[in-house]
């Protein structure tokens, strides 16, 4: 059983007992629970409910494991025979999450 759900404007495909690793939520405690109800599609062992645009009564419930930064992103900018150089550099923090249970 996995779902297709939406989560801080990105979709995810999301199975129980896998984690994932979405924009950080600064409102969620460490440990603590929390429920997304824009589940957009939801596959049942094959039978597949799609969603007008979200599907009724459907939720992803998920457990914040840890609040973590990503790996660092290098972006180089430079036009040639000009002596423009530019380098910026950027971390991205995420919310690790691990789904707990598909309730549809």
């Amino acid at each position: 059983m996995y779902a297709i759900v939406e989560i801080l404007g990105q979709q995810f495909k999301v199975e129980v007992g896998k984690k994932i690793f979405a924009h950080r939520m600064n409102e969620a405690e460490r440990g603590s629970s929390v429920e997304f109800d824009k589940v957009l599609l939801v596959d049942n062992d094959g039978a597949i409910t799609v969603g007008t645009p979200v599907v009724k009564g459907a939720k992803v419930v998920t457990e914040v494991i840890s609040h973590v930064r990503g790996d660092k992103v290098l972006v180089f900018k430079k036009k040639r025979r000009k002596g423009y150089r530019k380098l910026n550099g950027h971390r991205q923090d995420f919310t690790e999450l691990m789904i707990k249970e598909i309730i549809a």
